[in-house]
């Protein structure tokens, strides 16, 4: 196990390289550029050629991408266009774990949520519970997160004033772990729902073709309980298809916790990637890129981990 992590983390090195470039020429070649926001339009010239020699801003395409990369090999991801003189790393380690609160959170929720309903469903296939499971997830499915972002807020933090509008914690007051749920709930709700919705199919449709097997009828044969059949023999099975969905959540929470961390003014990597897009900051852009694709590389690992838990079939 330990070397196939090994030999995936390898492979992983040629696809961030991949992305890094990709990136690197679709941010160079839109227009403008960081000097277009932030700098005074009745500048002189030589001060603008000063500030491009600073940040090498009028170095060759080439030198500029292998001067990045080499700088982020030792972890120095340069320093903010925009915020000068701090650090991206900074900026982004500030960030980060609020993120990651965020998804663990919403990761967590939409799997207790959605794999039960999605076995019940699959139990009771073609009833009401089946019918009424189905019919949710596919609004899950359909409706756009901020649409229910902005629904949940005029519901809940408006009108009936249970929850807060946004922000991680209340305003110049003390730190309470009772307060910081307070805060989660709706971003962390509204970030889970689609993959919630997505889990819920998927369980479903997969303990359907298990529930069919002729194992599963043979415990029935043996006289086991409906739900030891089930959630003993049957679940381990049914859950190796949607342990590939699983892993290429992960990755997926990044992207959409742009939206939501916008909606609700959650201070994380996603807002900041968000306003860096606006101000072309281009150092905090690419940066927060290289964090996605780990990312995903994370969430294939933890998908190739989980396949040799629950099959001990699959050999490394």
């Amino acid at each position: 196990m330990i070397s196939y992590i090994i030999r995936r983390c390898l492979m992983a090195i040629p696809l961030l390289f991949g992305i890094t470039v990709l990136s690197f020429a679709i941010i160079q070649m839109a227009p403008g550029g960081p000097t277009s926001l932030m700098m005074d339009p009745n500048i002189s010239k030589e001060d603008m050629k000063k500030y491009e020699e600073r940040y090498g801003l009028n170095d060759p395409i080439h030198e500029q991408y292998f001067t990045w990369v080499s700088n982020m090999a030792t972890g120095d991801f340069g320093e903010s266009l925009i915020r000068r003189g701090v650090p991206v790393s900074e900026m982004i380690m500030n960030r980060l774990p609020n993120t990651l609160l965020l998804m663990i959170v919403s990761t967590v929720l939409a799997v207790i949520v959605a794999i039960p309903f999605g076995v019940i469903s699959a139990r009771k296939q073609y009833s009401l519970t089946d019918y009424t499971v189905t019919i949710t997830s596919f609004l899950g499915l359909a409706t756009p997160n901020f649409w229910i972002g902005l629904v949940l807020i005029m519901v809940f933090a408006v009108q009936l004033q249970w929850l807060p509008t946004g922000g991680v914690a209340t305003l110049n007051a003390e730190f309470s772990i009772l307060d910081r749920i307070h805060h989660l709930i709706l971003p962390a709700f509204v970030l889970a729902t689609a993959d919630m919705a997505g889990l819920t199919r998927y369980t479903r449709s997969s303990m359907l073709e298990v529930l069919k097997q002729d194992y599963m009828r043979t415990a029935r044969a043996k006289g086991l309980r409906e739900n030891k059949v089930t959630y003993k023999h049957g679940l381990r099975n049914g859950l190796i298809p949607v342990i590939t969905i699983f892993g290429l959540m992960l990755p997926g929470f990044i992207g959409g916790s742009v939206i939501v961390e916008k909606i609700f003014a959650w201070p994380g990597i996603g807002l900041l990637f968000f306003d860096s897009a606006f101000q072309r900051d281009y150092p905090v852009i690419m940066a927060l890129t290289v964090i996605s694709a780990v990312f995903v590389v994370i969430g294939n690992l933890i998908a190739d981990i989980l396949y040799a838990i629950f099959d001990p079939r699959i050999e490394y």
